[in-house]
């Protein structure tokens, strides 16, 4: 199928979104379909001991801020309730209901946040001590998302208007090789490890610092070079790396080098990327009141990823967007149709763009499962229940399933 094939098919797919309900109704259901529909982990409240220095009491990790937010104007909707209560995110028996609550409703993937810092894991016993010891494993695949990002007092209310730098997320390559060894040995060999083709995809949030960290552009062809030969010789048949797509990502001019001339093709192809995918709106269209305008804004990219790239964009959405517990200042946030009648619509148009592009697996990302902090989780409160669950399930669960 040729680009413009696909693109007019998926131009003529994001149509019937706009169908009348019932029309709209037998458009999505009439025959079943399998989709891999992966939600961002953000695994931040448990107890860990460098992570409890961010936090006065720190035994809870961030539901310790997102338990004493407070609303900053007329309306807003803060603190942000757990349906199910704070539940440490590493504690086995609440991560089974977890699994059952989230592959019940079409949730069939996990990308776990997973952090480096000062050569050794941060925030690792969600995924360790709670999913993968998890009896129900078994129902959920995974796989990482290197959220190589700087660490900074961003994290710690009492400091977050300095956002000074703690720990820098840039590795050399002494450390990168020890981070490939990690993840080979402790993760892709495991049966819920999400594979494409048989490899396993490992996503890297921020390129730039990957590049920064390891001293240069030929320097990371090198070492990403460096990171398959390792998987290969694991016994897989490669590695499937997957880019997290926002303005942090270099851009690589004709002479090899990240310059204002560069482009994101140029990048894609120096790195061998295997595809994109987004990690929440506010990198795409900062941030908008409305939650619909800021959701447009996000998908009117769409068109344009799909005929200039080569490889797979994997389309994404999130659920909203409100990080003021992290600060003691006001912050932007998305406050307007924020819920899971206008999210659904917009999980139609990622199903629409998959549906349209038959050559690429059929995932979809959202964030997230349980980003409280930042106003974008899965996860049931007090205000919706388990609405967002149930759009998921209305969009891509068949009803024979």
């Amino acid at each position: 199928m040729t680009k413009r094939s696909i693109l007019s098919a998926f131009l003529l797919a994001l149509l019937a979104t706009n169908l009348p309900a019932a029309e709209q109704n037998q458009t999505d259901t009439h025959k079943t379909e399998k989709y891999d529909v992966a939600a961002f982990n953000w695994p931040s409240c448990h107890f860990d001991k460098r992570w409890a220095t961010f936090f006065e009491d720190g035994s809870q990790g961030e539901w310790e801020s997102i338990r004493n937010s407070k609303p900053k104007w007329e309306g807003h909707y803060q603190p942000r309730v757990p349906a199910w209560g704070y539940q440490m995110d590493n504690d086995r028996k609440a991560v089974e209901q977890k699994i059952d609550a989230a592959t019940s409703h079409g949730v069939n993937v996990m990308i776990f946040d997973w952090y480096w810092f000062e050569n050794k894991p941060f925030l690792e016993s969600s995924l360790n001590d709670g999913y993968l010891k998890a009896k129900n494993i078994d129902k959920l695949k995974f796989y990482l998302m290197w959220a190589n990002h700087d660490a900074t007092t961003d994290w710690d209310l009492r400091r977050s208007h300095k956002s000074e730098l703690i720990w820098p997320g840039s590795v050399d390559l002494p450390t990168f090789k020890t981070v490939v060894a990690r993840v080979i040995t402790k993760y892709f060999s495991h049966p819920s490890y999400y594979k494409i083709d048989g490899k396993p995809v490992f996503s890297i949030y921020d390129m730039n610092n990957l590049v920064k960290g390891l001293g240069g552009v030929q320097q990371a062809v090198d070492a990403l070079d460096y990171f398959r030969a390792e998987v290969k010789k694991a016994g897989f048949p490669g590695l499937h790396l997957q880019m997290i797509y926002w303005w942090a990502v270099p851009k690589i001019d004709d002479s090899g080098f990240a310059s204002k001339k560069g482009t994101a093709e140029n990048t894609i192809k120096t790195f061998k990327i295997d595809s994109l995918t987004n990690y929440q709106f506010v990198h795409v269209s900062g941030v908008q009141e409305d939650y619909v305008k800021w959701a447009d804004k996000a998908l009117s990219k769409w068109p344009q990823w799909s005929k200039q790239f080569e490889i797979p964009y994997f389309p994404h959405i999130s659920i909203g967007w409100d990080n003021n517990a992290r600060y003691v200042r006001k912050k932007g946030a998305v406050t307007k149709n924020v819920n899971p009648e206008t999210f659904k619509k917009y999980l139609l148009k990622a199903k629409a763009y998959v549906d349209a592009h038959p050559d690429q697996p059929k995932l979809i990302t959202i964030n997230s499962w349980n980003e409280w902090v930042e106003g974008s989780y899965l996860e049931p409160d007090e205000r919706f229940g388990m609405g967002y669950l149930e759009a998921v399930k209305d969009v891509f669960v068949s009803p024979e399933n």
